[in-house]
């Protein structure tokens, strides 16, 4: 089988994104923030009944929105397979997966093309920090640790090559599975990870949330749900200059 080819330079860098009710959150921070260092954006809107399809159309980087009738977030799978096909669709060079929560640390901008526009790797994983409570300080505990590992979310896309993604209904990895066996990099770049960022009310939320659909823990931790209401986590300084 021949090698895929691999462009070394002028590549272009697509950012792939599914979107529900974002438009008092921080879509439009994470849209000004890509817009500044990727060609293009794709997004999925999941049936928002807010204004958030309005306020992806007016980024310019914005080329593909496709706004579903009905949600699809208790078939998470499904959602990430049509991301993935409406992304692919415009025929891009490299893939960034983010959610309308994740912001990348500033060097970002300088270094994203130093990473894609090379020939000896196909994936670039990075470390995300799970932000608590506010945008000063990241959670880390016996639940609360993804900083502590790499988590693939730009990838390059080849033509040809077999793509899936494991059929789950939450927590659904954010690129295909199939990028394993290929070479890719761990980057020192960092994600601020918002998710978590508002008053207990907030938090209150999102766990009965997580427990309606995951209630025996099937895809998740329960532990880690539970946990989301633990009234004083154990958190660290975020430092602009690293850790």
């Amino acid at each position: 089988m021949t090698r895929p080819v691999r462009k070394s330079s002028g590549n272009r860098l697509t950012a792939m994104m599914q979107v529900r009710n974002e438009a008092d959150r921080y879509l439009d921070t994470v849209l000004r923030c890509l817009s500044e260092f990727v060609d293009d954006v794709v997004i999925v809107d999941d049936a928002s009944t807010d204004g958030t399809p309005d306020l992806c159309r007016d980024f310019k980087k914005v080329v593909k929105l496709v706004v579903l009738p009905e949600s699809q977030f208790r078939r998470e799978w499904n959602l990430r397979s049509l991301l993935w096909d409406v992304a692919v669709s415009t025929h891009p060079d490299w893939l960034l997966a983010v959610d309308a929560d994740e912001l990348y640390e500033d060097r970002a901008k300088e270094e994203i093309r130093a990473l894609i526009d090379q020939d000896q790797y196909d994936w670039v994983a990075f470390r995300m920090f799970d932000m608590w409570g506010g945008l000063t300080h990241y959670r880390e505990d016996e639940h609360w640790n993804l900083h502590k590992r790499y988590t693939v979310t730009l990838v390059r896309f080849l033509p040809g090559y077999h793509y899936f993604f494991p059929p789950m209904d939450l927590h659904v990895p954010r690129v295909p599975l199939s990028y394993g066996p290929l070479p890719g990099l761990c980057s020192p770049i960092r994600i601020k990870h918002l998710g978590w960022v508002g008053p207990r009310e907030y938090l209150q939320q999102k766990y009965e949330r997580y427990m309606a659909l995951d209630p025996d823990g099937r895809w998740g931790s329960l532990a880690q749900y539970r946990s989301i209401l633990e009234p004083n986590p154990r958190l660290v300084e975020w430092r602009e200059d690293g850790e």
